[in-house]
């Protein structure tokens, strides 16, 4: 399956945004999928995960801030993320499993190409 990320950009602190992680090859159904970050200088971290039941799972400094779902009509998962912060400035990673995956890197298989976040203070 190839994931394309997209959706990264410039905002001020406070705002919003929404990823869309795009799906080809494969359906995206079939697949645990993942939403990860990575600041400079520091290793990348999970985000949140859907399963293929739609079950979902976030990291605790997200929580509350970020709603991840997937639209399997137009085989591609979402990532909204609100009162973002300056600590939310990352690249962002979409990334599929067919394992039982949830926080490691490496429970993942496939990965997007990342889409940059900045937020601004």
């Amino acid at each position: 399956v190839q994931l394309q990320a997209s959706g990264g950009g410039l905002v001020q602190a406070g705002g919003s945004l929404r990823l869309s992680c795009a799906a080809s090859g494969q359906t995206f159904s079939r697949y645990r999928t993942g939403w990860f970050r990575q600041a400079p200088g520091k290793e990348r971290e999970f985000v949140a995960v859907i399963t293929r039941s739609g079950n979902t799972l976030y990291v605790d400094s997200v929580k509350g801030r970020a709603t991840i779902s997937r639209d399997n009509a137009k085989n591609t998962v979402y990532l909204q993320m609100n009162n973002l912060s300056p600590e939310d400035t990352a690249v962002y990673y979409c990334a599929a499993s067919t394992k039982f995956a949830t926080t490691l890197v490496t429970d993942y298989d496939y990965w997007g190409q990342g889409t940059l976040v900045t937020v601004s203070s």
